[in-house]
């Protein structure tokens, strides 16, 4: 299992008629920090017409949005289209308006808000989260350099590497690899290395 979100918050802007929108977008893990985050951005931007906003959330599976003002259905859903087109959850995108006076009918704020909210999404740094454990292995020095060659083919991450009267090497690995990663280093070992296994992890392969 592994889902895509994004890295703190970005934004990006641009102008269409004389109207300048601006999108933003956070990394949030619940409804509280999206409701916080919307209210941050409508803070900043008190002069706007509008913030229209979407957010989408593995907890509970929540998606929420709102046209804050605009013609139903031409801010907000747009918005959370473009969050669900581009596979990311845990995310939340304001998109400001500041209305240079020039009406931009239905169609044209649709367009517009999809827009915003698309440039917001491609400023931000994206991140993949997968289902992982983390292992602990300790063994002796001969193996280092075996295991060294062999891990990077189970696409781990490595958190860090200790060297003391045995070695010790700590990383993640995506679930559908533990298995064999770990078959692996003990046949390589001859089932004498220490092997510490942490489950139920997510963490960024990005």
């Amino acid at each position: 299992m592994e889902y895509i979100t994004v890295k703190g918050v970005s934004s990006d802007s641009f102008v269409e008629k004389k109207s300048e929108f601006i999108g933003h977008i956070c990394h949030v893990d619940n409804e509280e920090q999206a409701i916080a985050f919307i209210n941050h951005i409508k803070a900043e931007n008190r002069k706007a017409r509008h913030n229209v906003y979407a957010y989408k959330l593995r907890d509970g599976n929540i998606t929420r949005y709102s046209d804050d003002g605009e013609p139903q259905g031409t801010g907000g859903v747009p918005v959370l289209d473009v969050i669900q087109k581009e596979g990311l959850t845990d995310v939340c995108v304001v998109v400001t308006r500041y209305f240079g006076g020039v009406l931009l009918g239905a169609s044209g704020l649709v367009r517009a808000y999809s827009h915003g909210c698309k440039i917001a999404v491609d400023s931000a740094i994206k991140q993949i989260f997968c289902e992982c454990a983390k292992i602990t292995v300790t063994t002796d020095y001969n193996m280092y350099s075996k295991l060294s060659f062999m891990l990077p083919k189970y696409e781990i991450k490595m958190i860090k590497e200790q060297f003391a009267e045995n070695v010790t090497l700590e990383f993640f690995v995506k679930n559908k690899h533990k298995k064999a990663l770990i078959d692996d280093i003990t046949d390589m070992t001859g089932a004498k290395a220490d092997i510490q296994v942490k489950n139920d992890l997510w963490e960024d392969f990005a």
